[in-house]
């Protein structure tokens, strides 16, 4: 089995979750307004440090935190060989008006964040959403989704050399 590639050592990666959580207060002036929602399940550990530096920064506690389970949103949950296992989902609020953030750590082909964007309507009509994601694997999107908070940019293409 092929070994992963540490992109983001343990420093740069805290560094980097700490340049994340200041480029959201520097846009969003009014943390009343925003909605920190991590995509179920690695999104939500990203979503989790991202909450704890925002209160560390700015004191800021006063926007509303969930977890999505996108499971039974994605289009693929029925062509699999073997059933998915759902997570749970924890939005105990409406995000009628709200700036929701949309919590990943890796953006990939898209499909996730579509399916994410198709469950948050259940939640109510936002008044925006933007994406947060650790890893932008940018050449390998099927929908055209872009991050507006990038940790890191890999250029990796699958498939770059299938002859």
């Amino acid at each position: 089995m092929d070994q992963g590639k540490l992109i983001l050592p343990p420093e740069r990666f805290q560094l980097t979750l700490e340049r994340l959580s200041y480029l959201i207060l520097e846009n969003h002036q009014n943390m009343d307004r925003v909605c920190i929602i991590g995509i179920q399940e690695r999104g939500v550990y990203l979503a989790e440090r991202i909450r704890q530096l925002l209160f560390k920064i700015s004191g800021a506690e006063h926007f509303k935190f969930g977890k999505l389970d996108i499971t039974f949103y994605r289009d693929d949950f029925r062509r699999r060989d073997t059933p998915l296992k759902a997570s749970t989902t924890d939005i105990d609020f409406l995000v009628e008006g709200k700036d929701v953030i949309l919590v990943d750590d890796v953006l990939y082909s898209g499909r996730t964040v579509h399916a994410a964007m198709s469950a948050i309507s259940d939640y109510g009509r936002p008044a925006r959403i933007e994406l947060l994601c650790m890893v932008d694997r940018r050449f390998n999107r099927q929908f055209p989704i872009k991050a507006d908070y990038i940790g890191i940019t890999v250029d990796a293409v699958d498939a770059a050399y299938v002859g």
